[in-house]
């Protein structure tokens, strides 16, 4: 057996500030350090309110995370539709990529999308991610537009 597949992980919605932290602790690794986002841009106002989810391994090691926005704070990504959550900050720790857990983040994040009622997910992808979320089930539409420097779509997915 590969080390990877002996990795268990339990994947859950953030709660409390060490939780928080571990979510956050993930972002700064893959977008601020790899992808070079800087730190004033990763973090807004929207992590206040937002639904976080987290993978942790059972030694308390995270290994990702993403966020749902909705309501009112998704209305600016979503065109306005009250219906349609905003997954967004999407990030799997560099040692945890290829055990599915960029998977089981977004599959979290739209079982949160169903609790809170909404019909829709919408992201923004980046475009070296496109067949990620293809092969979930979203659909890219309009056209690319640059967000931190990076290329993205927008992709939506009913629920």
């Amino acid at each position: 057996m590969s080390t990877a597949e002996a990795v268990s992980y339990e994947v859950r919605e953030a709660v409390g500030q060490d939780d928080r932290e571990a979510c956050f602790a993930v972002r700064h690794e893959v977008f601020v350090q790899e992808q070079g986002v800087p730190r004033e841009i990763e973090y807004d106002t929207y992590d206040e309110t937002a639904v976080h989810v987290l993978a942790i391994r059972g030694d308390g090691v995270p290994l990702g995370t993403g966020r749902l926005l909705h309501g009112a704070d998704a209305a600016g990504k979503t065109g306005g539709d009250a219906s349609v959550g905003s997954l967004g900050r999407l990030a799997v720790a560099q040692a945890a990529r290829g055990l599915g857990v960029g998977a089981a983040l977004v599959r979290a994040i739209e079982d949160a999308a169903r609790a809170r009622g909404l019909a829709a997910v919408d992201l923004h992808a980046q475009t070296h991610a496109l067949g990620f979320y293809e092969r979930l089930g979203y659909e890219a539409y309009g056209p690319e537009f640059p967000d931190a420097g990076i290329p993205h779509r927008a992709m939506r997915r009913p629920l």
